[in-house]
C-alpha cells in the first residue's frame, strides 16, 4: 500500500499521457495558455509581424560566402545571396526604426513589438534590427524535423516553441496590428495567403495593413492581376498589399496606418 502511494502519479504529471493522443486537447489548450500567460505579464499588448524566408543571408554572411564560392553553380548561388542579402538589411532597419517609434508612444502597455517566427534570415534580422534599438522583440519558433532554429537575437522571456502550426499562427494573427512580408518560400506563402483570406473574407474585423517588400520578387511569385483577370478574386483584393522596395516608404506608410487606425489618430504621421 505504501510502496503504491509512493509510485503513484497526477495526471497532471504524467507525460506518457500527457504526450498521447489523449493529451493533445491538453498540449494544444497549453500552446494558448502558456504564451498568453507570457504575454499578458510582459503586457505585450500587440505586435507588428515580420515574415519572411529563412534562407535570406546578412550581407556579411552573403559577402564571406561569395569569396569561397568555388566553381560556377556556387558563385551563381552566392551572387543571388548576396543580391537578396539586402532584404535581411532591410528588415534589419525596418524593424530597429519601428522600434524606435513604438518605443516613443509612452504607453504603459508595450505597443507593436516586432514579433517573427524566431528562426533565422529575415526572421534574425528584424528580431536583431529590434534587440539594436533596445526593444523586447518575440520569436515564435515551431518544432521541425530538421535543425532549428531560436535566433540570438529574441528577447529571451518572449521566446516561444510551438508544436502546432495552427497555434503559432494563431498568435501570429492574434496579436498583429500590421504585418511585413518579405521574399520566402513555402511556409512564408502558406502564411501570406491565410492572412489575405482572413482579411478578404472579413473573418478578421480588425485593420490589418499588409506589406509586401520586394516588388521584383513578388511581381514574378505571385501575379495577382491574373488572379482578377480569371476572376478568382475581385480587383479590389489587389489593394490588400501595399508594394514596396524601400525601407523609408514601408515604415512611413506603417506608422500612419497605426496611427490612423490603432491609435485613433487619423492622419497622424508620427
Amino acid at each position: 500500500m505504501t510502496d503504491r502511494k509512493r509510485t503513484a502519479i497526477k495526471a497532471y504529471q504524467n507525460a506518457g499521457f500527457l504526450n498521447s493522443k489523449d493529451g493533445r486537447e491538453l498540449r494544444i489548450l497549453a500552446e494558448y495558455l502558456e504564451p498568453k500567460s507570457r504575454f499578458d505579464y510582459h503586457k505585450i499588448d500587440d505586435t507588428i509581424v515580420f515574415m519572411g524566408s529563412a534562407r535570406i543571408k546578412s550581407r556579411e554572411d552573403a559577402e564571406h560566402m561569395l569569396r569561397e564560392a568555388k566553381g560556377e553553380k556556387e558563385k551563381e548561388r552566392a551572387q543571388m545571396a548576396l543580391k537578396m542579402s539586402a532584404h535581411y538589411e532591410a528588415a534589419r532597419e525596418l524593424a530597429a526604426r519601428l522600434t524606435v517609434w513604438s518605443k516613443a508612444l509612452n504607453q504603459e502597455e508595450r505597443r507593436f513589438v516586432v514579433c517573427t517566427g524566431g528562426g533565422p534570415g529575415i526572421m534574425e534580422a528584424a528580431n536583431r534590427g529590434a534587440a539594436e534599438a533596445k526593444g523586447m522583440n518575440v520569436g515564435l519558433t515551431i518544432s521541425l524535423p530538421i535543425e532549428e532554429f531560436d535566433n540570438q537575437y529574441i528577447t529571451r522571456e518572449l521566446a516561444f516553441h510551438f508544436h502546432y502550426f495552427f497555434m503559432r499562427k494563431f498568435w501570429f494573427t492574434y496579436l498583429a496590428k500590421a504585418v511585413i512580408v518579405f521574399p520566402g518560400g513555402y511556409g512564408t506563402l502558406d502564411e501570406l495567403f491565410e492572412l489575405l483570406t482572413l482579411v478578404q473574407t472579413r473573418k478578421m474585423t480588425k485593420p490589418l495593413p499588409i506589406v509586401l517588400f520586394g516588388t521584383e520578387y513578388w511581381r514574378e511569385v505571385i501575379n495577382f492581376d491574373a488572379l482578377a483577370r480569371h476572376g478568382m478574386i475581385n480587383p479590389v483584393d489587389i489593394e490588400l498589399v501595399h508594394r514596396t522596395d524601400s525601407v523609408d516608404d514601408a515604415y512611413e506608410w506603417i506608422v500612419h496606418q497605426l496611427a490612423e487606425k490603432a491609435l485613433g489618430q487619423p492622419g497622424a504621421m508620427l
